[in-house]
Parts: C-alpha cells; structure tokens; sequence
C-alpha cells in the first residue's frame, strides 16, 4: 500500500475576476471551493494510475467535512485524523496577476499527534509513504523526521518533497527518491552549475549520503535520474505550460506508483515525467487521457 500524508491540508477558495482593485469592491465572475493538499495531489494520480492508495493527515471543522466529501467524490481512500480545529481555506485570486493568500493551518495538540502517530502500525514491509506539504506551526520544522524511524523499523518506504537542509536530514534514512529540481540542487551545495556534467556530479553526493534515486528536473528541458548502478536522461514534453501547481507532485506520485507496482527505477521515471507534464499542460491535476496523451513523447536514455 502507498500512504500519501498532507498535515495541512486546504480548502482553496478560488476566485476569479478580470482586475483587483485594491481599496475598492470587487465582484467576481467565478469561484469555487477545492480540496488542496500537495500529498492529496499525490493520491489523485495513483488513483489515475489505479494504484492502491490511502491518504493520512488531519481535518477538523466544517471545512474539513467539505474537504472529506469532495476526496470521497473523488474516489479517493482516507484515514485523516480528526481534530478540533477547523482545516484552514486558502485563497487563490486569479486576477490580471494571480495572488495567494495562505493560511498557517490549525493547532493540533498532542493527542491528535499520538493518534496520527498510531496509524504508522499499520505499516508493512514495502509499503511506501509519501509525505509532502506545509507543516502546521503547532507540529514543529522536525515531524516529518520523527516518523522515518518508525517507517524503516517497520520496513517501508518513505519519500520526503522537501528542500534544502530538511531534504539532506533525511538522506541518512535512505529515502526511495528525492527529486530536487536543478535550482534547488545547487542551492543544497551553495554552489552554480556550468555543465550538466557538473550537475550530476552533485547529485552523486545525495546517493552517496544515502538517497536510493535521485530525479532531477529540469522544468521544460526534462530531467535526470541517478541510481545506485545508472544515470538516465529524459527529454522534456512538448506543450503549454499553464501550471506549476502540482506538477512536481505528480512527478513524484508516477514515479513512486510505477515502482511500488514493478521495481523498475528507469520505467517509474519515464511514468513520473510524463505525470509531470501533464499535469503541467493543464489547469487541474491530470488525469489518465492526459497523462496517456504525453506519455509518448517521454524517451528515457541510460548515459551511464
């Protein structure tokens, strides 16, 4: 089984309008309210890849009830703790400009936290859990790393989307995949790359402090993944880019649902791009005909 964890997730109230006049009243042509959540992204694609899946995090309030009802209209399996705060709601105004006004999140005290703690029993040997997203400032900067001991002792697998110093305190837990893009790869270094050769040496450094793949993307000019044994290159797809959001979510979710199924780190990239891409190319998260769509385009070559 695959377990997306979102701690903090969102209702994100989107609202649509041609201008924002500051200081003034303005009325909106359109608006909605979505279920938000970077390791709810996560699950969207397994579900499109019909990959097993189940999402772990809190909710609490009215706007967590929303948020539940519209992961169950989505088909999507959940076990979120409830809590007594409310889920927080987000606001995205897509205006000339978009701007986003995003919430802290709510206070979960610590026996919320112990019975979030308590779903990590149900782990098996080969299950993977994938963790992504904002903490609430009630958890602490360290809760993601608090759960990998109790991951690995139960032989799973995690992956943590994080950056700089919080993605290197991981890597001594050996996650399955970590995908910095190029920027943020060197950043880790506080260094710039001249070569792509250069790059790569880099990337070397977080397999040998114990990542098990490293992806590096590279936006519209593709991406790199490394392993223990290989370096293999994918082109990047043709298209339109029209979104970011999600994107690398749906990098991770193809590359971890393709390798929960086959074990197969080159194939789990080609799938993983492609989600990318698609995701991409289009306004919501993509789904399967999208992804099938682009997926031909994604030619992965081993150059070491």
């Amino acid at each position: 089984m695959i377990y997306t964890v979102t701690v903090n997730p969102a209702l994100d109230y989107v609202l649509q309008l041609d201008k924002v006049n500051a200081g003034e009243v303005n009325r909106t042509s359109n608006c909605s309210f979505l279920a938000g959540g970077k390791g709810i992204n996560v699950s969207q694609i397994l579900n499109q890849l019909n990959v097993d899946n189940t999402a772990w995090g809190f909710v609490g309030g009215f706007t967590g009830k929303e948020l539940i009802r519209q992961l169950n209209q989505k088909r999507i399996v959940s076990d979120f703790v409830t809590i007594s705060g409310n889920t927080r709601v987000n606001v995205k105004i897509h205006g000339e400009k978009e701007t986003e006004i995003n919430a802290a999140g709510p206070e979960i005290d610590s026996q919320e936290i112990a019975a979030f703690k308590y779903r990590l029993n149900d782990l098996k040997k080969g299950d993977i859990v994938v963790m992504s997203g904002s903490l609430t400032p009630s958890l602490g900067a360290d809760f993601y790393q608090q759960l990998l001991p109790t991951i690995k002792e139960a032989g799973a697998e995690f992956v943590v989307d994080t950056t700089g110093q919080a993605l290197l305190d991981t890597l001594e837990y050996k996650p399955l995949v970590i995908k910095p893009n190029h920027h943020e790869l060197a950043d880790l270094f506080n260094t710039t790359f001249d070569s792509s050769d250069v790059m790569l040496e880099y990337a070397q450094k977080l397999l040998q402090k114990g990542a098990q793949n490293v992806m590096v993307s590279m936006a519209g000019d593709g991406g790199y993944l490394l392993t223990k044994d290989h370096v293999y290159h994918a082109n990047g797809a043709v298209g339109t880019a029209v979104n970011s959001v999600g994107a690398g979510d749906s990098m991770i979710a193809g590359f971890v649902g393709t390798y929960f199924e086959t074990g197969d780190a080159a194939e789990s990239f080609r799938i993983g791009m492609a989600c990318g891409a698609a995701t991409a190319f289009t306004m919501d998260i993509a789904v399967k005909s999208q992804i099938d769509a682009v997926l031909p385009q994604i030619k992965v070559e081993q150059i070491s």
